[in-house]
């Protein structure tokens, strides 16, 4: 039974527009933000379960969608814990490609981002194989779903790739 698992980022913050590297700080939608929430909700119409990240911007992005269907929120759905550096300018995170595999002071890496995901996903399959799964979460996971389900595409060439938004990104399990 083919799950179809439909990732988007959370909406735009104040911390985006600001080049702050939010990490594990909840971040606050921007005014561009919250209208973006709701193109979200229009183009996701029909899914049957939402996931988000626990922190705030992710679940304020659901919440203003104008989406019907139930909502769940999980920790392992987190940006990477920049540890020391959560709420620093996006530069002080350079070279992002050192921390695949070791941790940020005080937080994560990469890789554990990439488990953590992995978890998630082993879980989805599980419990909503079939279904229509909108996950709304942050850069760190969209690099693992990128690894994980889109052909296993190195770690390293995914994060220093420049970011280019798309409205979602369409993933089968």
């Amino acid at each position: 039974m083919t799950t179809k698992l439909i990732y988007e980022t959370h909406s735009t913050t104040l911390d985006n527009e600001n080049g702050i590297a939010t990490g594990w700080l909840p971040g606050e939608l921007s005014a561009e933000g919250r209208r973006h929430s709701a193109e979200l909700g229009a183009r996701n119409q029909g899914v049957d379960v939402i996931f988000s990240s626990d922190l705030r911007r992710a679940v304020q992005t659901v919440e203003l969608s104008g989406l019907t269907a139930p909502h769940l929120r999980d920790w392992r759905l987190r940006e990477c814990n920049y540890g020391e550096l959560n709420g620093a300018p996006r530069d002080a995170l350079d070279p992002r490609v050192e921390r695949i595999r070791t941790p940020f002071p005080g937080g994560q890496s990469y890789n554990d981002v990439l488990e953590l995901t992995r978890s998630f996903l082993a879980d989805v399959k599980r419990w909503y194989g079939g279904s229509v799964v909108l996950v709304v979460a942050h850069s760190a996971n969209r690099w693992a779903l990128e690894h994980l389900l889109g052909g296993g595409v190195p770690l390293e060439k995914l994060i220093a790739a420049p970011f280019n938004w798309q409205p979602g990104w369409e993933y089968e399990l």
